[in-house]
């Protein structure tokens, strides 16, 4: 049984940052494409990072130079370094991995305010 589990959320001011982790376990995740998309109150749930298994990233242009993904094989953690937040980026923001099918996270809230 795949299981996501995400960490790492909060509330943070405008300018702020914060480090999101995911564990995954029950999938063999080191040949796993893994990543983070975000959900916001009214909106579609949009992709904002990806890491293949190869280590190829695909950011989307709102977070390019603010965010960085990450993972660690050996611990099976997917991470999403978010700096320079903006009020904007406020969502609920769910990790995924994908080998054959995808597999999400329950989501944590990521709320950017003064």
């Amino acid at each position: 049984q795949v299981q996501l589990v995400e960490s790492g959320g909060g509330l943070v001011q405008p300018g702020g940052s914060l480090r999101l982790s995911c564990a995954a376990s029950g999938i063999m995740f080191s040949i796993s494409s893994a990543g983070w998309y975000r959900q916001a109150p009214g909106n579609q749930r949009e992709l904002v990072a990806a890491l293949t298994s190869g280590g190829t990233t695909n950011y989307a242009d709102f977070v390019k130079g603010r965010f960085t993904i990450s993972r660690d094989n050996a611990k099976n953690m997917v991470y999403l370094q978010m700096n320079s937040l903006e009020p904007e980026d406020t969502a609920v923001y769910y990790c995924y991995v994908a080998r054959l099918r995808t597999y999400w996270g329950q989501g944590t809230q990521v709320t950017v305010s003064s």
